[in-house]
């Protein structure tokens, strides 16, 4: 990954949340959680735009790590005595109302930045939550989620190398991202109580989860310097690029359906299109020792 487990974690000063004095957070934490890996089957839905063989055997296995997570989630609710309910509008939004409309939008702003504020969160958990069962459950969960995070990363500097455009239409959205967080933040700041040993440190946990997507994106390559040399004006205008031109592409979709239908008419090409020169297929070898019989039928 591009960022640390130490550049992700947050100084709780050895504050815990108590299973039963904070039942109620815990129960609210945990269902946000469980909303998020509900969305895992969304990873389904970007099998079929996979740019290569090794992108969609990882989100094969991905979306299979997604389910097992849910039914963690489900497991540590049944030890701690929660029940499942509905997730925060802020929490849906980053989770739903985020998701991308291309290949660029789902490893940079699903899998790099959204799942790197999903990594914090199981980081922050982990470090606080006083119930064994389940944080042991979160630290094997939390070296999947690693791995999707640093695909996400590389994938996102693969399809921004050379387009300017596309960078800056991932940085709009991902301002989006960062303004959820930011209500999020404001939420919690307003209904935790200031002498909690962790809740009081919710507002500034979320402002650490920003900075961090701010350096994520710096080192991805798709912001060039602070967001605090971006003044208000300029940021505005980043968002409604990158809006105004997924509506476009939306509205040529529309347009064009009827020519897409035609034979001749040039169309997207998809891991079906492309598997034939794909590495994985042109380069494959049976592995060293395996019988004569099985590398040739004819010998």
């Amino acid at each position: 990954m591009l960022l640390t487990r130490e550049e992700m974690t947050f100084d709780f000063e050895g504050g815990k949340l108590d299973p039963v004095r904070d039942k109620a957070f815990i129960e609210w934490s945990m269902n946000q959680f469980l909303y998020g890996e509900m969305t895992g089957i969304q990873v389904g839905h970007w099998l079929y735009d996979a740019p290569d063989l090794g992108a969609a055997k990882f989100l094969a296995r991905q979306s299979l790590e997604e389910m097992q997570h849910v039914d963690n989630f489900l497991r540590i609710m049944i030890m701690m005595g929660l029940k499942p309910q509905k997730a925060h509008w802020a929490v849906r939004f980053l989770s739903t109302g985020m998701m991308g409309g291309s290949w660029a939008e789902h490893v940079a702003l699903e899998m790099a930045q959204g799942e790197g504020f999903v990594l914090m969160a199981f980081y922050a958990t982990i470090d606080t939550l006083d119930h064994k069962p389940s944080t042991d459950i979160l630290r094997r969960a939390v070296k999947q989620e690693e791995r999707h995070v640093e695909f996400g990363e590389t994938e996102t500097r693969k399809v921004i190398a050379g387009r300017a455009w596309l960078r800056r239409r991932l940085l709009g959205l991902s301002l989006v991202s960062m303004w959820g967080v930011r209500r999020l933040a404001a939420f919690m700041g307003k209904r935790m109580p200031k002498d909690h040993p962790v809740l009081r440190h919710l507002p500034a946990f979320l402002a650490l989860s920003n900075r961090c997507a701010e350096t994520r994106l710096r080192r991805i390559g798709v912001l060039d310097r602070p967001l605090a040399e971006l003044g208000t004006m300029r940021r505005a205008a980043l968002v409604a690029e990158a809006y105004g031109g997924k509506a476009l592409g939306g509205l040529l979709s529309l347009v064009t359906l009827p020519l897409r239908l035609l034979p001749f008419w040039p169309k997207k090409k998809r891991l079906t299109d492309v598997y034939l020169d794909d590495p994985h297929v042109s380069g494959f070898e049976l592995p060293a020792g395996e019988p004569a019989e099985a590398r040739d039928p004819a010998a």
